[in-house]
C-alpha cells in the first residue's frame, strides 16, 4: 500500500512528514513524500531557517508521478500543513488525479490550523480554504479539538457538544472523523472517532508534553490512517492508534523531564517498536447517541 503524503518537512526534529513518514513505513506502507515547506526545525523553537516550497512544486512532483504511471498504486492521499493557501488547489488537483487512476483511493486531510491555547498558527486565508475546499473532498479528517470547533462552528466542552460537532462535519462530506484531542476532564486526554454510524472514545492520562511537542497530530494521523487502511474499521484503528501514540508520547515525556528549557521532540526512532508492539492497550468506549 502506498501513501502519498503532502505536508511540511523539518531537517531537525519531528513535524509534518518527518513525524508521519517513518511511522507509516514502520507499519509497512510505502510512502511518497511531497514537502510543502522545508524548515531547519519546527516553529516551536521560535526561530528557524528555510522556506515555503509552493504549490507549483507540489503540482510538478505529482505530475512526475503521473508520468511514471504509478498513481494507480496509491491507496491514500494524506495532506497536512499547507504553508500557503495556494497549495490547497494543488492538493485538490492531486486527489483528482489519483482518483482518476484508482477510484477507491482514500483522501485523509489533517486540517492543520492551530491548537487550544495557541490559537491559529497558519496564514489567515488557510482555515477557510481548508473548510470550504478540502473538508468536502476528504474521506477522513483528523482535526484536534480547536480545529474541530473551527470547522464545525460548535464550541466543544462536553461529549454532547463533540457529537453535535461530529454530525455537523459529517454533513460537509467526510465519512470518518478522528478528533485527535478532546479534554473532557482535568488530567485526561481523549480521542474520538466517528464513522457516521457510531462514535467511539479512548482516554489516556494527559502527559505534560502534549501541548509543547510538535508533530503529535501528524504522527497520530499517519498511524490512524495506516490502521484504517488495513482494517477498514474506525473503532479498531482508534484502539491501535491510541496504544502506539501513547507509548511514544510517554517515552518522550520521560526523556524530557530534565530538559525543560528546550521544546520537546518526539522519541519516534528509539520507540519505533510502539508502532508494532505497543506497551499499552486501550479499549474504545462506544458513545451512546
Amino acid at each position: 500500500m502506498a501513501v502519498l503524503s503532502i505536508q511540511s518537512h523539518v531537517v531537525y526534529g519531528y513535524a509534518g512528514n518527518t513525524a508521519a513518514v517513518f511511522p507509516l513505513q514502520r507499519l509497512g506502507r510505502e510512502v511518497w513524500a511531497v514537502n510543502t515547506v522545508e524548515f531547519s526545525n519546527h516553529t516551536g523553537y521560535g526561530s528557524w531557517k528555510g522556506q515555503v516550497l509552493g504549490a507549483q512544486l507540489v503540482s510538478d512532483l505529482v505530475t512526475g508521478l503521473e508520468e511514471r504511471g504509478v498513481l494507480n498504486r496509491c491507496d491514500a492521499v494524506l495532506s497536512g500543513y499547507l504553508g500557503d493557501a495556494s497549495i490547497c488547489e494543488a492538493i485538490i488537483e492531486t486527489v483528482k488525479k489519483v482518483r482518476n487512476a484508482k477510484s477507491d483511493v482514500l483522501y485523509c486531510c489533517d486540517p492543520v490550523m492551530g491548537d487550544v491555547g495557541r490559537g491559529f498558527f497558519v496564514k489567515p486565508d488557510i482555515p477557510d480554504m481548508i473548510k470550504s475546499k478540502l473538508i468536502p473532498l476528504a474521506d477522513i479528517i483528523c482535526p484536534n479539538q480547536f480545529e474541530m470547533e473551527t470547522i464545525s462552528g460548535v464550541e466543544i466542552k462536553t461529549i454532547e457538544d463533540a457529537v453535535k460537532a461530529l454530525k455537523t462535519v459529517h454533513e460537509m462530506g467526510p465519512s470518518v472523523i478522528l478528533v485527535t484531542s478532546f479534554r473532557e476532564e482535568p488530567g485526561k486526554l481523549s480521542m474520538l472517532v466517528s464513522d457516521k454510524t457510531n462514535v467511539y472514545k479512548t482516554t489516556t492520562a494527559e502527559l505534560a508534553l502534549c501541548g509543547n511537542a510538535a508533530g503529535t497530530g501528524d504522527m497520530t494521523t499517519a498511524v490512524f490512517l495506516s490502521h484504517y487502511l488495513e482494517t477498514k474499521n474506525a473503532e479498531k484503528a482508534l484502539e491501535l492508534c491510541t496504544a502506539s501514540v501513547y507509548g511514544v508520547l510517554e517515552s518522550s515525556y520521560k526523556g524530557s523531564i530534565n530538559n525543560s528549557n528546550n521544546p520537546i521532540e518526539l522519541n519516534i526512532i528509539d520507540e519505533q517498536h510502539q508502532f508494532i508492539f505497543p506497551s499499552h492497550s486501550f479499549k474504545a468506549e462506544k458513545i451512546l447517541l
